[in-house]
This record gives C-alpha cells, structure tokens and sequence, in this order.
C-alpha cells in the first residue's frame, strides 16, 4: 500500500511531466508563430545613400514584397539631406510606389526635408531631416513597394539632394499583414 510519501512524490513526479510538456509545446507554438509572422512581416533598410536630379522621380534600391493577397501597413522612415547656397527654396519628397500595378501607393506622398533661404550671400545653407510615411494598401497578389523620391528646386540649385542612410540614421521600409 503506497504511504501518504510515496503518493505525494508520484503526484510531484506526474506534474513536472504535465509541466514540462507546456513548457515544451509552447515553445514549439512560439518557434511557428514567429515562423509564420516572418512570412507577414518584415523591414529592410537602404545600405546607401541616392543622389536626386532635379524634378523627376527617382528610384531607391529600397523595396520590400508584399508576399501574397490581404491588407498590409507600410511604414517607412525617409531620411533627406539637403544643402545649397542662398537664395535657395529646395525640397525633396517621397513615397511609396507599387512595383507590380506601376503606380504610387495612393496618398503616400510626404515633404522630407525643406531648405528655404532667400537672403543674399554666399553661406552654405544645409539641414539633415528624417519623415514617415504610413499607408494601408490592399493588394489581390504577391506585390513589390519601392521607395521613390524627387527633388525640386523652386528657387536656385540644390548642391547636395540625397536620400540617406547610416548608423546616424537609417532609411527603413516596413510592412504587416493586417488582414486578409
């Protein structure tokens, strides 16, 4: 006959079994909920910097693939860098452009960086400016967004129109999946 002991050690024994086989199958749902999520999300970051001729958009290497039909947020981080000598009114803008249809992400548009110095001289003027962009977008099949920028130059010449990135300051673009 098993002593009061004997039937607590076995009951001690069976839980940190019961326990151990949580511990084990929610770390085995965690390692596939990550695993799946990856294929929903994900975020790159632009390795180099883009020069921006004047008046016309301009592709960046920085894009990310939508990898099939639902809703998605996009966020990206947008980092511009402009100089030029006064008088100057000079500015960049982004967006998000859909690779796959061959047209903007709608309302994505955004001012990154503004220079405007109308007083006379020869001082450089230059500012370092970082805007976000967030979107939804509904795609019906496996979608590329790249990120696209454009100078303009309403008064003078921009010496120095980049889209930039480094350890001081990365130029991202993210997406989730929200829905289907």
């Amino acid at each position: 006959m098993p002593t009061m002991r004997t039937g607590l050690t076995a009951i001690a024994v069976a839980t940190l079994l019961v326990g151990a086989t949580t511990a084990v199958a929610a770390q085995s749902d965690a390692g596939t909920a990550s695993h799946a999520s990856s294929a929903s999300t994900g975020i790159e970051h632009l390795q180099t910097q883009v020069d921006l001729p004047a008046g016309v958009w301009t592709n960046t290497p920085l894009e990310v693939t939508l990898p099939r039909t639902g809703t998605y947020e996009l966020d990206a981080d947008v980092r511009g860098r402009l100089a030029g000598t006064p008088p100057i009114n000079t500015f960049i803008t982004a967006r998000l452009w859909n690779v796959t249809s061959g047209t903007a992400v709608p309302s994505s548009e955004r001012l990154v960086n503004q220079i405007i110095d109308l007083n006379p001289g020869n001082a450089q003027a230059g500012s370092n400016q970082t805007a976000p962009i967030s979107e939804l977008i509904r795609v019906r099949k496996r979608t590329t967004i790249r990120l696209q920028a454009q100078r303009i130059d309403a008064v003078g010449t921009a010496a120095i129109a980049q889209i930039y990135s480094d350890a001081q300051g990365f130029t991202s673009l993210r997406f989730e999946r929200v829905g289907s």
